[in-house]
């Protein structure tokens, strides 16, 4: 049996082979995942049709300030008199567009480094175990303001920084699961082959944890989405006029006092996608785990 045919009976027996009918099995899918899949794919419907199907501009002053619910403005106005709605739907774009971006690069380079760090072995792997842990053992939010204080609080830098704090995290859950396929024979039979490294890590390596990482990916979403959410609401995240949910609970907060919902408005977006992520992840799990159905 070769290296690449043990990968994948390993894949299997582990959990980490994917199911090959994924269509079939979202129309089986629990009510509870099909809600999560809708909120998902209406939030990135949001996003991605911002310009088009917000009534108004995203910085646009449109009214008075904190105007009431109306015909005119479905949801009022904010303290500047800019629409809610549209600011609602143009913050589903950056929010959620940063928060995947950031994501996407935390698991770009956490992931990559936990891999590499297993495969090198030796003074590279203290390195950066040892790297990673003094960093862990900085509060996420604490770090991430004090490198935004630092470097500035533009979009990019706001990428970069939370996905380099919470790439720690990836470091460290990649690092584990490829130690438990490190021990296996076709790793040692893909190194007397005279295989690299990095041939090692993306083919025997990264097939066999990728179920685990996906799931992982979009836990991690929520969380880098919420911490965005909360640099934004302590004015060090997306700085306006850009839209943000978080920026805009801090902004309308004084609603509150007068018994007002309209602040409360984009927490229930930030929670209601929690929410949604975490019912296509736990379904994903299910699925991939194959603890049911005799896979």
């Amino acid at each position: 049996m070769t290296a690449l045919a043990r990968g994948s009976a390993v894949s299997s027996a582990t959990g980490g082979r994917l199911s090959p009918n994924w269509l079939k099995a979202l129309a089986a899918a629990p009510l509870s995942a099909k809600l999560g899949l809708f909120i998902v794919i209406f939030y990135v419907g949001l996003a991605l049709l911002a310009p088009w199907i917000s009534p108004y501009g995203e910085a646009e002053i449109v009214g008075p300030q904190f105007s009431a619910w109306s015909s005119e403005f479905l949801l009022g106005t904010d303290n500047l008199g800019r629409d809610m709605l549209s600011r609602l739907i143009f913050g589903a774009r950056n929010t959620v567009g940063i928060a995947f971006a950031a994501t996407l690069l935390a698991f770009a380079v956490g992931g990559t480094l936990g891999i590499f760090s297993v495969v090198a072995g030796g003074w590279p792997d203290h390195l950066l175990s040892r790297t990673v842990d003094v960093l862990m053992a900085i509060p996420q939010l604490i770090f991430s303001m004090f490198l935004l204080t630092i470097f500035g609080m533009s979009i990019p830098v706001l990428i970069v920084v939370i996905a380099l704090v919470d790439s720690t995290r990836v470091f460290r859950l990649a690092r584990a699961l490829a130690m438990n396929v490190t021990v296996m024979d076709y790793i040692d039979v893909a190194r007397l082959r005279g295989e690299s490294r990095l041939w090692i890590m993306r083919r025997e390596i990264l097939p066999n944890i990728l179920s685990p990482l996906v799931a992982e990916f979009g836990l991690r979403f929520c969380f880098v989405f919420l911490m965005i959410s909360a640099l934004s609401f302590l004015g060090l995240g997306i700085q306006p006029p850009t839209a943000d949910w978080g920026s805009m609970v801090r902004d309308n907060a004084t609603l509150i006092t007068y018994g007002d919902v309209t602040p409360l408005l984009p927490a229930a977006a930030i929670a209601v996608l929690t929410i949604g992520i975490n019912y296509v992840v736990d379904w994903f799990l299910d699925k991939s785990s194959g603890l049911r159905d005799g896979q």
